[in-house]
């Protein structure tokens, strides 16, 4: 065990230790924390019921239960941890601060911690794609890989296990970012656009938290940036160590970069692979790969690259094919909560017009430009959920928009969705939920969502009764 981490361990016993929400990136680390001593206090909205056998499980630790909604009033502990979705502005934290009490995040500590090479990646759109990619390309050379973060599993439980020959690889959100003060060793921006509205107080809010992956790296560190995105592109004057801006549009001197014949290539004329090797479809995966080349190039070989371009599937809810019934493809991209993910993944790939379902949970968004995507790409379009009217709105205002053209249908849910879907669809159609909002109107997470919508198709008779 490193020495840093085995002191921070020492440093728990005794010491009264909070966590703000009993979810699943919390509950290892409180667990961990119980086991070296802490006094461990769990904080949660929710009340007794509502946790269920969490928390007779929490109190056979030792932990002290607050719940109900003033769940984070008297926050007495020597070190608060916030859930990474809970605003970093809120009113009892920011008392907790003045008082001088230590309000972290998992992430930070893990960062502060961490013995190994650490790659960071944020954007609104593609990161979990290319942490994946990045993961799968180290491992392919080699390297024990520690892959966690916003992707789905916290680090910090794992950090005994880390050795300084390792590399961890980290999707970091807005949530997790807007508190940093230390930066990876490199920092992988994919594009930044609007996104999480809903939580932080503007767009600026949001695009600050982002420049912090970039803000606090050393002279050492490696910055990779999006050239072609303009609000990403800008955080580069910030960077104190190597630049490399990746581009599907012009050549880039240390990054890679997309060739006119649509070959890959890094720097000046190094070059890697053609984009048809990439068994990704879309240009948006193209660039994630420009993004994690970028990133692990020096570290990782061309020919390794080539082998896992080719062999890599994808991740799920991810422009998924869930199954092909009748002649009709059906694909789950439940990650399509923004609609510039809607526009640059879906609604980019497939050549012919689709079938798209879509709406959901209202994180204030514009639509107007998803608005002449649908025009462009749609032939029926099914909309549920919260934003369906701002959806329908967008698509009736955008310049070619005629009646019928798409042809728009309102439902109730994803059930009635995939039916309405299924009923319409003919042979050689597609039919993609992208739905380019949240889940949390009616789903606990995109995921949940993804699941739900392939339980149904699933479900789907083979060959379709027609109605007499």
């Amino acid at each position: 065990m490193d020495s840093g981490v085995q002191t921070f361990f020492q440093g728990l016993s005794g010491k009264k230790v909070a966590f703000c929400g009993i979810g699943a990136s919390n509950l290892p680390l409180i667990q961990m924390f119980s086991e070296h001593g802490a006094l461990v206090q769990a904080c949660d909205r929710r009340q007794r019921e509502q946790l269920g056998e969490t928390a007779q499980q929490l109190e056979q630790l030792g932990v002290e239960l607050r719940l109900g909604e003033s769940y984070l009033q008297n926050l007495d502990a020597d070190m608060i941890f916030r859930t990474p979705g809970m605003r970093f502005f809120t009113p009892e934290l920011e008392k907790a601060r003045k008082e001088g009490r230590a309000v972290t995040s998992e992430m930070e500590v893990f960062f502060d911690l961490c013995p190994c090479k650490i790659y960071g990646v944020t954007g609104s759109d593609g990161k979990t794609t290319t942490t994946t990619i990045i993961s799968k390309l180290l491992e392919a050379s080699g390297k024990t890989v520690h892959l966690g973060g916003n992707i789905g599993k916290p680090l910090l439980p794992e950090i005994a296990s880390i050795r300084p020959d390792d590399v961890a690889v980290v999707e970091l959100s807005s949530f997790q970012l807007i508190s940093m003060r230390k930066g990876p060793d490199v920092a992988i921006v994919t594009n930044v656009s609007p996104n999480h509205l809903d939580i932080h107080k503007d767009m600026t809010e949001y695009v600050e938290a982002k420049k912090n992956i970039v803000l606090h790296q050393t002279a050492f560190s490696r910055t990779v940036i999006n050239g072609d995105n303009s609000v990403a592109s800008g955080f580069a004057e910030y960077a104190r160590g190597q630049v490399c801006l990746f581009s599907r549009r012009r050549p880039s001197a240390y990054g890679a970069w997309l060739r006119e014949d649509g070959m890959i290539v890094v720097g000046k004329d190094t070059e890697i692979m053609p984009a048809s090797t990439i068994r990704l479809p879309g240009m948006h995966n193209v660039e994630n790969y420009l993004a994690a080349i970028s990133a692990v190039w020096g570290e990782v070989d061309a020919e390794v690259i080539r082998c896992v371009a080719a062999e890599f599937s994808g991740v799920q809810h991810r422009m998924e094919l869930v199954r092909e019934v009748d002649g009709v493809k059906y694909y789950n991209d439940s990650i399509g909560t923004s609609p510039t993910r809607t526009i640059s993944g879906t609604l980019s790939v497939y050549p012919e017009k689709i079938i798209l379902l879509a709406g959901g949970y209202d994180k204030h968004l514009p639509f107007a430009e998803l608005g002449v995507a649908i025009v462009d790409k749609v032939k029926l379009l099914i909309l549920m959920g919260q934003t369906a009217d701002k959806i329908e709105e967008s698509v009736t205002a955008a310049p070619g928009y005629r009646p019928g053209c798409p042809e728009i249908k309102r439902v109730g849910g994803m059930e009635e969705a995939v039916q309405c879907a299924y009923q319409a669809a003919k042979s050689g159609d597609i039919v993609s939920l992208s739905p380019a909002c949240a889940s949390f109107d009616q789903y606990t997470s995109f995921e949940v969502r993804g699941y739900h919508f392939k339980q149904l198709v699933n479900a789907l008779p083979g060959t379709k009764k027609k109605e007499e």
